[in-house]
């Protein structure tokens, strides 16, 4: 098994990307620490697992509990982090609020370097991995997405830059870039009005069927949270149906 006698932390466990996560790092032996806002998902997630997680709710936007739940995770000794939790809201530009604009990317961006900070002494003991959460409206420009595609334009600028700082140091961290994810959150939440739908859909993905399951995504944490990937650091990694192909 990929990850017997690992001890991880996935963030975002509750549903969708990070619960898909959170079941697949545990069929293959990992003991985990789940983190969410949301309790109850994060209870429903932990009774889909082989082994049985340490549970943990927390609030992205509370850095304090962000650095709590990093040292809960570490008790014992921490081999990597995967940072899944995210928050999505789009619409045209000349309503977007200013507020809104900082509120993702507190959650999307900053709670995630808070994250690696706090994480970071424990992954050089066991020259352990980080492997983030970015998009690919982290690779592009996309309207009326441009809130949250600051936020995880500066994913990938996190993980480019602590890749270098902490290489020599043992440490990997890459992050994943998905296209449209069949997710709670890609589907609860509504189109905005006043959407130009044909700039939107310029860059749909190319395959049949494109959009990705969260399943499709874990495979890929998986991947660069173990040994398979040892070589790989400071990358950005799509998965999308071939949206980014032109």
């Amino acid at each position: 098994m990929l990850f017997e006698g690992k001890r991880g932390l996935i963030t975002g466990a509750a549903s969708g990307i990070g619960r898909a996560t959170a079941i697949k790092f545990a069929a293959e032996g990992a003991q985990l620490t789940i983190g969410d806002r949301n309790l109850a998902g994060l209870e429903e997630t932990a009774a889909m697992m082989a082994i049985k997680p340490v549970i943990q709710a927390y609030d992205a936007t509370d850095f304090d509990t962000c650095r709590a739940l990093v040292e809960s995770s570490a008790r014992d000794g921490l081999d990597f982090v995967c940072n899944i939790a995210g928050l999505l809201k789009w619409g045209p530009s000349d309503a977007f609020s200013a507020q809104d604009f900082d509120l993702l990317m507190t959650v999307n961006a900053t709670s995630v370097y808070v994250i690696c900070q706090a994480a970071m002494p424990h992954l050089i003991k066991s020259r352990g991995a980080i492997v983030n959460t970015a998009s690919t409206a982290a690779l592009q420009g996309q309207p009326y997405n441009i809130a949250y595609s600051a936020s995880k334009h500066a994913v990938a600028a996190i993980t480019k830059g602590l890749a270098i700082e902490y290489a020599a140091q043992g440490v990997r961290i890459n992050a994943i870039c998905p296209g449209l994810v069949l997710t709670p959150m890609t589907r609860d939440t509504p189109p905005p009005e006043g959407v130009d739908w044909a700039l939107m859909m310029r860059n749909a993905p190319k395959l049949l069927d494109g959009a990705c399951e969260p399943e499709d995504i874990a495979e890929m944490f998986a991947f660069l949270a173990s040994a398979k990937s040892r070589k790989a650091t400071g990358a950005l990694f799509t998965i999308d149906g071939g949206q980014m192909a032109g």
